[in-house]
């Protein structure tokens, strides 16, 4: 029978370095990231919110009134569309469960990823409606 470990190696919460079942990170310098990560969260999660919400409210509401009044709805839905982007890559804050399955370092990289689409598709609709303007 071969030797196994008797406590299996799990990951640092900030890199997902293999580490000792007994630590939580493999440094002190992940320990700060992770510590100056929950502090930024915490000084900037009504902020975000607040935004967030605004933006993918507005969405939805642009791309509805895009039929009606060409103008508006365009800018409504590419502004909350650049908006939240450029927030979500500026604050990039990834749910508990990106974090608890990727780590930070790679959920915050993920969450940025998804914030220049974000930023793209706002770009795009823009793109969209100046297109559609040229045509007709």
């Amino acid at each position: 029978m071969s030797k196994e470990r008797v406590f299996p190696l799990k990951k640092c919460d900030y890199c997902a370095k293999e580490i000792s079942y007994f630590d939580q990170y493999c440094c002190e310098e992940c320990n700060e990231k992770m510590n100056k990560f929950y502090e930024t969260s915490q000084k900037f999660e009504k902020i975000f919110s607040v935004v967030n919400a605004i933006c993918v409210f507005g969405i939805p509401v642009g791309i509805f009134l895009f039929p009606f009044a060409n103008t508006v709805g365009a800018v409504i839905a590419s502004v909350s569309c650049f908006l939240l982007g450029l927030m979500i890559v500026l604050l990039p804050f990834p749910t508990e469960n990106m974090i608890s399955k990727f780590k930070l370092k790679k959920a915050m990289k993920i969450t940025r990823i998804i914030g220049a689409c974000v930023i793209f598709l706002g770009i795009l609709i823009w793109g969209f409606y100046f297109l559609m303007n040229i045509t007709s």
